[in-house]
């Protein structure tokens, strides 16, 4: 398991490949890549800015992805979230997940990604048509991680 929270872009080709690296047991590699939007609930967004609290995220991060490790068969997980200032359509975050078996690496990744929006401590500040702005958590992201 990998974790990077970072400023920096990451390349999405080279974390799968590194994921697979050749491994002749891997027989599925689920990956999801979140995006910043350039509108959100009606208002267009020329930007955002991630903060975090270093430490308590890596663990938060760690500990979401040893639950996923105890539910299914993972070989390998990685997950990069970007911190700092964000443009429209740059990368946010990036959750891989390699298993013997789809199924696994599905509900892994899915998994991962909803326990990330609801416990990881990440703040999103975004600049607006309307000025700046805090984004709130969603209830359907409650939603999304009370189903598992």
């Amino acid at each position: 398991m990998s974790i990077s929270i970072q400023h920096a872009p990451f390349d999405v080709a080279a974390e799968i490949a590194a994921l697979h690296a050749h491994d002749s047991s891997v027989g599925a590699l689920v990956s999801f890549v979140g995006y910043v939007r350039d509108i959100h609930e009606g208002v267009g967004v020329h930007g955002m800015e991630l903060e975090h609290y270093p430490g308590m995220t890596e663990k938060s991060l760690a500990t979401i992805m040893e639950q996923a490790a105890k539910r299914w068969r993972l070989l390998r997980v990685r997950v990069i979230h970007r911190i700092g200032k964000l443009a429209p359509a740059d990368p946010i975050v990036f959750v891989g997940v390699v298993s013997a078996h789809r199924a696994d690496a599905f509900a892994a990744c899915e998994f991962i990604m909803d326990f990330l929006k609801t416990q990881a401590p990440f703040w999103k500040k975004e600049t607006t048509d309307n000025g700046e702005r805090w984004v709130e958590a969603r209830a359907s992201d409650d939603e999304a991680a009370g189903r598992w």
